[in-house]
């Protein structure tokens, strides 16, 4: 079974054991998460590779980190994840990409992500639920954070933090890859 095999067949199954504990219908968490419920139907059968979108909107929806609908072994008391079990979910022909490290659900979903952006290359992120909170440190080049439509100039050695249950993006508009590590935090479903 290849690796893109195992996150999907733990996708299906760590989607569907999260659903069926909070109580929700596909119908119900299609309309929660803005996701049709085909697509639903084709995750938890383990028929699809979704994008990195729809299992973000998934994950908040059931107030769950990526790391825990992706992961292969559930609730370890200490988890070491080595750098080839790390899930690279974003990335471009030009180099830019993003690598989610590791995350945990105490109280509420946290990630530690790894990005990497080429100059002239960027991501844009929806918003995610009320209370989310993103903190990122760049430690080469000078990364172009925006925020609600405000362009914040972030450089190596700088670090920034800001509620992100707004539009929010990242952007590399100068001439060297950014480095950054960053951490997404959210809060536990009411």
């Amino acid at each position: 079974m290849t690796d893109l095999d195992h996150l999907t067949q733990s996708l299906a199954r760590n989607l569907k054991r999260r659903r069926q504990e909070l109580g929700y219908t596909l119908d119900a968490l299609a309309a929660r998460a803005g996701v049709s419920r085909g697509m639903l139907i084709q995750i938890e059968q383990a028929r699809t590779n979704p994008s990195v979108g729809t299992v973000v909107k998934v994950g908040d929806a059931l107030g769950m980190s990526i790391t825990t609908l992706l992961d292969y072994d559930q609730e370890p008391q200490v988890r070491l994840v080595p750098a080839e079990q790390a899930v690279r979910l974003w990335s471009t022909e030009a180099g830019s990409h993003s690598t989610l490290l590791a995350g945990v659900e105490a109280p509420g979903p946290l990630e530690l992500w790894s990005w990497r952006l080429m100059p002239g290359e960027g991501s844009q992120s929806d918003p995610h639920p009320m209370g989310t909170a993103e903190m990122v440190h760049v430690s080469a080049g000078e990364l172009t954070l925006t925020v609600e439509g405000t362009e914040y100039r972030v450089p190596a050695g700088t670090s920034a933090t800001f509620e992100s249950n707004v539009p929010h993006g990242y952007r590399n508009d100068g001439g060297e890859p950014v480095e950054m590590t960053m951490t997404v935090s959210v809060p536990a479903p009411r």
